[in-house]
């Protein structure tokens, strides 16, 4: 059994569909930078999932590949922190999804929320195919192929941890019972001692027949301080108490991230589909052009007109971007007409500017050494491997596909 605490390690990806923006900054990557210190991270190219939408036109993929990576390491994601790879160069994802679709209840992936909506969204694609039905049993595969047991989603994505925890727990459930399964686990309570075994009685007794999932948590944290008993006796644990057998893929959890306050140029999310973005590498002097040319207040037609920020969409750049002091002078400024509208955008200009700096800085050491950023990836695919092969290993041998 693997050493892996589930718990610790943390899992996501991102399709290579275009380039990135300053949206994908504030919403994924800052909230990357912060994870990497705080847990074993894997971060990787989503290129597969990208071919559920892009089928017909996979020349945006493999422009997209390294143009993204390069972002990541510009933004702050770092190699030596975190795990970067290539979903497609790892192919126990692929085995796995294979491996998962054979006890997969066909409504499971027909009702998750996302399918049908995103269907609707982009009715001008054929995407009446195996893959696009499938895609949410991908990242099933995905999560559990690295036993990750956090997953940094946003509020829309739930559902699909959501079914990756039903997948995880249906996985358990059929082949999580090996030959004596209780008495092995009865026998590892023994060896906890005394006062141990007592503890982890009283526990599992409160979480089946009360629900006391405080229980659940104090139980799993005991059995990671027992020196005693092995990782299989350990995992033959977590399992007996949630009235299961042995736990071969941990349920992962959402860790829910926080929704990104930047808005595009038009007020809407910042989005490639609406045209309203600011790529997370823009030359300074097209950042002050696009911002220049944003809407405001359509009450402000001439510049003596008093406005009302809350009716602007640069008010949602300043919200981001600008301290109080020039919020206020915005407020008072635009609704007493003392400030014009290109006076008002040049703080967002000059703020954006300046958080940009650095990334450009760093992306420049690897826009001029694409070896170095290919050796960075293929050093991940190999880490990213490694921890696959193992979990791997497991499924093949409990569902009976091991044969040495």
């Amino acid at each position: 059994m693997s050493s892996v605490d589930s718990q610790q390690r943390v899992l996501s990806g991102m399709r290579p569909t275009g380039k990135l923006h300053l949206g994908h900054y504030h919403g994924v990557l800052k909230n990357w930078v912060k994870l990497q210190h705080e847990f074993e991270c894997f971060f990787f190219v989503a290129d597969w999932h990208a071919l559920t939408t892009h089928y017909e036109d996979p020349s945006v993929i493999k422009e997209s590949v390294w143009d993204m990576v390069i972002d990541w390491l510009a933004s702050g994601v770092n190699p030596g922190s975190a795990t970067l790879f290539i979903q497609s160069r790892v192919p126990e994802h692929a085995e796995l999804h294979l491996l998962l679709s054979m006890i997969t209840p066909l409504g499971w992936l027909e009702r998750v929320p996302t399918y049908k909506d995103q269907i609707e969204k982009l009715r001008e694609k054929d995407l009446a195919t195996y893959g696009f039905l499938g895609y949410p049993l991908l990242q099933s595969a995905d999560i559990l192929t690295y036993r990750a047991g956090r997953v940094p989603v946003g509020a829309d994505q739930v559902s699909h941890i959501e079914i990756t925890r039903e997948l995880a727990r249906r996985f358990n459930h059929i082949y999580g019972r090996e030959p004596g399964f209780e008495e092995q686990a009865e026998s590892a309570i023994v060896k906890m001692g005394k006062k141990n075994a007592k503890l982890y009685r009283s526990l599992k007794r409160r979480y089946q027949e009360e629900g006391d999932m405080e229980a659940l948590d104090t139980a799993r944290a005991l059995l990671k301080e027992q020196q005693n008993i092995s990782l299989g006796d350990r995992e033959r644990l977590y399992g007996y108490i949630e009235g299961g057998g042995k736990v071969i893929l941990p349920e992962p959890k959402a860790l829910l991230t926080p929704e990104s306050k930047l808005p595009g140029l038009d007020g809407q999310k910042m989005s490639k589909s609406y045209n309203n973005t600011i790529g997370l590498r823009e030359d300074p002097d097209s950042v002050a052009a696009k911002v220049r040319k944003m809407p405001t207040d359509p009450q402000r037609v001439r510049r003596t007109d008093p406005g009302e920020p809350e009716k602007c969409p640069v008010w949602g750049l300043h919200k981001a971007y600008s301290d109080n002091e020039v919020q206020e002078w915005v407020q008072s400024g635009c609704r007493s007409a003392g400030i014009g509208c290109l006076d008002c955008k040049k703080p967002v200009i000059d703020a954006i500017v300046e958080e940009q700096r650095p990334l450009h800085e760093r992306a420049r050491e690897y826009e001029g050494n694409p070896d170095l950023v290919r050796s960075i990836i293929d050093e991940g695919c190999e880490q990213a491997r490694d921890a696959a092969r193992g979990t791997l290993e497991e499924v093949r041998a409990v569902m009976g596909l091991q044969y040495r």
